[in-house]
């Protein structure tokens, strides 16, 4: 159960954040619980929406950012974002059970990938305090500044919402992934 409520519906949000998540709604077809636990503070919800959007736009392709998600959810242990990740990297993203099994393990099964998903571990891991040791093998395996700076943020991102989800306690309704041992 939520430590933090979860608005049953959309009407039951507050009045700021019903655009919102009728936004989200008319997006993804329905609005899952991370949406309406934010829905408690629609500045929240509001800076988090925009700054998916926002890197949405980016440089990344869906595949290298659900790869980037599954992991950093994995190393922060937030079972709602890896059943949510493997969820839509299956469905939308079209990443098959290897790749997920890899990226939640900190790795890829495709060469440039890889070095995005063991960045995003390290800057996950060490709070952003990476080395130029890093910063020289992600160049080195073809990625740009701008993008070494979208991988950044992404891991952001996704700890914002590991974060989220675990201080609140949200309620999975995505099918269910355990945790790697």
């Amino acid at each position: 159960m939520s430590r933090i409520p979860t608005p049953a519906t959309i009407d039951a949000a507050p009045e700021a954040a019903r655009p919102l998540l009728n936004g989200v709604k008319a997006q993804l077809g329905s609005v899952p619980n991370l949406f309406r636990v934010l829905a408690n503070s629609p500045a929240a919800l509001g800076g988090y929406l925009g700054l998916n959007g926002a890197l949405a736009k980016g440089a990344l392709d869906p595949r290298t950012r659900e790869r980037i998600a599954l992991a950093v959810a994995e190393v922060n242990g937030c079972g709602y974002c890896l059943a949510a990740h493997t969820y839509l990297g299956t469905n939308l993203a079209k990443l098959d059970a290897a790749e997920i099994a890899a990226n939640r393990a900190g790795r890829s099964n495709d060469a440039k990938a890889d070095a995005a998903v063991r960045f995003a571990v390290a800057v996950t891991q060490s709070r952003g305090h990476v080395g130029d040791e890093a910063i020289a093998t992600i160049r080195a395996a073809g990625w740009s500044d701008a993008e070494i700076l979208e991988i950044t943020v992404h891991v952001a991102l996704n700890t914002l919402t590991n974060y989220v989800n675990e201080v609140a306690g949200t309620e999975v309704d995505f099918p269910a992934v355990a945790r790697a041992a």
